[in-house]
């Protein structure tokens, strides 16, 4: 018998099925599912990438850098970086403040005593007067030299760090020809002070002694009036009557001693420094008393008596037309 060698990989012969013919061995094993799983990726094209690989990177931390060039998040800025972008805000910010809110002013000389003291620096509201308010009675206020008030005073020559900060408003102006003094009379008013005083506003004596430096008179060393204050302008006197250049002294020269309002910077309404000297500047009772604002209270009473004239004149003649007809 004739003996032939046989392959180990070979499979098993099986004997031929009754009618069927002999033939080449068929393999009829069927994959299971994690080896069909496994086949397909041995197949799949390179780069490709099956669900558990998303997963992963849905599992990975946001801006970890992965193998697809995923970007790295933005650092933030450096503090020094942002630094002039903040100052340059601030800096904006205060220039806005001080052409349009509010304005520091320094005290230069002892006129306002003992209201205010010489180096004290004032806050100026510069905010009402874009709408329309007018300076009153009382009130302390700064001002624009109206014209050969300062010409005697020396303007002290300031550094360029001092420009800069008055410009933006952290520091008092040195260069702006201003003063400050406390509004004694408005448009419509007569303003007079005979001997030693008192100062009368519309024929009613006004209590000085809360604000006028002690043991000066009202009148100072200047007596004047009685001077009609034009519309649109006011009088002016300092607290320390011996040392304020004021109204009093300027009526020689254009608008006789008065201040057009178009001329006022702002109400000072606090002393903001010193600390030890801080205080409001309200206007003193004085102000309010009765009867001296009776040259202003008359005016809505006449115009009222005048527009009521021309409507009786006309309801008279109506009723004298109906009674006589045709």
């Amino acid at each position: 018998m004739a003996v032939g060698a046989r392959s180990g990989t070979e499979e098993p012969e099986e004997p031929a099925g009754r009618g069927e013919t002999a033939g080449p061995a068929t393999s009829s094993v069927q994959q299971s599912p994690a080896q069909s799983g496994a086949q397909a990726r041995r197949s799949a094209p390179a780069g490709a990438s099956d669900s558990s690989d998303t997963s992963d990177a849905l599992d990975r931390p946001a801006g970890e850098e992965v193998s697809g060039g995923m970007k790295k998040a933005k650092k933030p800025r450096a503090f020094w970086k942002e630094l002039p972008i903040l100052i340059g805000i601030a800096l904006l910010l205060a220039l806005l403040i001080k052409t349009f809110l509010v304005q520091a002013f320094s005290i230069p000389s002892d006129s306002m005593q003992d209201t205010l003291q010489r180096g004290d620096r004032v806050l100026v509201d510069k905010l009402t007067p874009w709408f329309g308010s007018k300076p009153q009675r009382g009130e302390v206020v700064v001002f624009h030299d109206p014209g050969g008030w300062l010409n005697e005073t020396p303007t002290p020559e300031p550094n360029p760090v001092q420009k800069v900060l008055s410009f933006i408003g952290l520091m008092p102006s040195a260069e702006e020809k201003d003063l400050i003094k406390r509004v004694i009379a408005v448009g419509g008013d007569t303003v007079e002070c005979h001997g030693t005083g008192p100062v009368k506003v519309n024929g009613k004596a006004l209590k000085e002694d809360s604000y006028i430096f002690p043991g000066v008179t009202p009148c100072g060393d200047r007596a004047f009036g009685p001077i009609h204050v034009p519309k649109g302008r006011i009088w002016v006197m300092g607290d320390h009557r011996d040392d304020s250049l004021d109204s009093r002294y300027h009526q020689n020269l254009k608008g006789n001693g008065t201040v057009s309002e178009d001329e006022v910077v702002g109400r000072a309404f606090t002393i903001a420094w010193p600390i030890n000297r801080w205080s409001t500047l309200p206007v003193p009772d004085t102000f309010d008393q009765p009867g001296i604002n009776k040259a202003m209270g008359a005016a809505p009473a006449a115009l009222g008596l005048a527009g009521a004239v021309p409507i009786v004149l006309w309801r008279r003649r109506r009723l004298t037309g109906e009674r006589n007809p045709g």
